[in-house]
């Protein structure tokens, strides 16, 4: 099945619309089946998942569709006061800006990646990072505690969690806090760059550290590689993800050092 090129959510809705409306042909046989409406609508679910992985779209959507039309068929049957769907909206797109704009949805990294960039850090002898969508400060805010010297530039575009990570990083003067679409960010001051992202992003990702990043500085991965890219190490750490870390040093010509 062919990509859809476009934003994420446009593609949603189409996978939703053809998945609903494959439903609606079949709904007299499948309640020949014995199929309560319950069934059928999450069978819906399930048709919506998967045109989703044909079109393309990330992993991290599969869930979404399935849940979406049972969820719409339990407010249904429980409904809530009208009030609240506007404000669940708007608090969805303060909080997942990223995700309805790009292709990057909020995820949070736990303390080990923290403590694993602090040792990189020290290692390195580091003076500056970037947080390429910092989120809530998950990593910013522990890292510049253990490591007060290091300059930390932390990048967040959505409004929420930009606010948030504000707020927690106010008594670090080691840390700047940037609400930006980081693709807008330059990268050229940095020793080490930072970014735990999305699958879809980081074959861009790796062109924009290419061109950008000096040489000698390491990009540095949290759970997806950049795609034709040799990682100089891969770190597992030890938290509930069993989370890697994947390790690139840049050379002067924008490619990587053997």
């Amino acid at each position: 099945m062919p990509r859809i090129v476009g934003l994420q959510p446009i593609k949603a809705l189409i996978c939703q619309i053809l998945a609903l409306l494959c439903v609606l042909a079949l709904a007299g046989r499948l309640a020949r089946f014995g199929l309560s409406p319950g069934w059928i609508i999450g069978v819906q679910g399930l048709l919506a998942a998967l045109l989703s992985r044909g079109f393309g779209q990330p992993v991290w959507w599969l869930p979404i569709h399935l849940s979406f039309l049972p969820a719409a068929w339990l407010l249904v049957q429980h409904p809530l006061p009208a009030w609240l769907y506007p404000m669940a909206l708007l608090l969805s797109l303060l909080v997942f800006w990223g995700t309805f704009k790009g292709e990057v949805p909020l995820f949070l990294s736990s303390t080990k990646v923290a403590e694993a960039l602090s040792v990189i850090v020290e290692t390195e002898q580091a003076d500056s990072l970037i947080d390429l969508g910092a989120g809530l400060g998950s990593v910013v805010t522990p890292l510049a505690r253990m490591n007060p010297r290091l300059k930390i530039t932390a990048v967040e575009n959505a409004p929420l969690p930009w606010l948030i990570l504000a707020w927690r990083c106010r008594h670090l003067p080691n840390v700047t806090v940037i609400r930006n679409n980081f693709w807008q960010c330059g990268l050229a001051d940095y020793a080490i760059v930072f970014a735990f992202l999305s699958p879809a992003v980081m074959r861009r990702l790796g062109e924009k550290c290419r061109r950008e990043m000096p040489k000698g500085s390491l990009l540095l991965s949290s759970s997806f590689p950049v795609p034709a890219w040799t990682a100089d190490e891969i770190i597992e750490l030890s938290d509930s993800r069993a989370t890697l870390l994947y390790c690139y040093r840049l050379s002067a010509t924008g490619c990587l050092l053997d």
